[in-house]
């Protein structure tokens, strides 16, 4: 099953409890450890990822690019994905999630490269925040 990968902006990450707090209540967990503002699923439930980040800020506008590019070019969304599951199965333990992050680089930042070069083609610019 694919991973449900949610962004969330906000206009301030600050105090962490406004929004802590709701998003803990809808089921999902801190990930404290993690340098993002980051929730994963509870133990046994389907894997979310829910990142949280702050409205107009590079983080948000480089995962929304990165998001619209692959939306818009189904090929390139496949082929990463296929990447993906082939690295999380060859690195599939927790003491090789190092590896898996960094097997997905060069091809992260080579999407993100298209994405550029589309984003100027196409005048892309991120959506209205909905925070």
């Amino acid at each position: 099953k694919p991973i449900i990968d949610v962004q969330i902006s906000l206009a301030s990450l600050e105090p962490l409890g406004a929004f802590k707090l709701p998003i803990e209540r809808a089921g999902y967990v801190h990930r404290a450890d993690n340098t993002k503002r980051y929730f994963r699923e509870r133990s046994g439930e389907r894997r979310t990822h829910v990142h949280v980040r702050r409205a107009g800020s590079f983080s948000e506008q480089f995962a929304l690019l990165f998001r619209d590019y692959l939306r818009a070019h189904p090929g390139r969304a496949r082929q990463y994905a296929a990447l993906k599951h082939g690295l999380a199965a060859r690195y599939a333990t927790p003491e090789q999630r190092h590896r898996y992050v960094e097997a997905k680089a060069p091809s992260t930042w080579e999407t993100i490269r298209l994405a550029d070069h589309w984003a100027q083609a196409t005048g892309w610019e991120p959506p209205p925040s909905d925070a």
